[in-house]
């Protein structure tokens, strides 16, 4: 309605004009415009296209370790081994894809304690006594 043209004066109404009319503001008339032409900008993911994909970089993650004589690595050292190869890729990256692909170095298990033997108390019930 804003681009159609006015019967008398051959120009646009505009925005300014259709909006009171249809009792609504014009942030929100912005707003529905960008809504109904928007939905396939909005699902893209944001930022600049990488060089890799995630199944890609996962392969050179493999390869990697595979050539490592260690047993297993962490994401730092793997993500300054891919920039040595000539793979620029940020670190948070490198440990999602790690993590998701269950190739994070192995880490040390926690201890099973027992029960305490000590109750925590140090005083005690009569004086002169340990």
């Amino acid at each position: 309605m804003s681009h159609t043209m006015s019967p008398s004066t051959q120009r646009p109404y505009g925005v300014v004009r259709v909006c009171p009319e249809w009792g609504l503001s014009r942030a929100t008339f912005y707003h529905q415009q960008t809504c109904v032409a928007g939905p396939s900008a909005e699902s893209a993911k944001r930022g600049p296209k990488t060089a890799y994909t995630d199944e890609g970089l996962t392969a050179h993650i493999r390869q990697v370790l595979a050539t490592s004589p260690f047993l297993g690595e962490g994401h730092r050292k793997v993500w300054a081994r891919l920039r040595a190869q000539g793979i620029r890729t940020s670190k948070p990256r490198v440990l999602r894809l790690m993590r998701q692909a269950h190739l994070l170095a192995p880490s040390r298990v926690s201890r099973v304690v027992g029960p305490r033997v000590h109750d925590g108390t140090l005083t005690t019930e009569r004086p002169n006594q340990r």
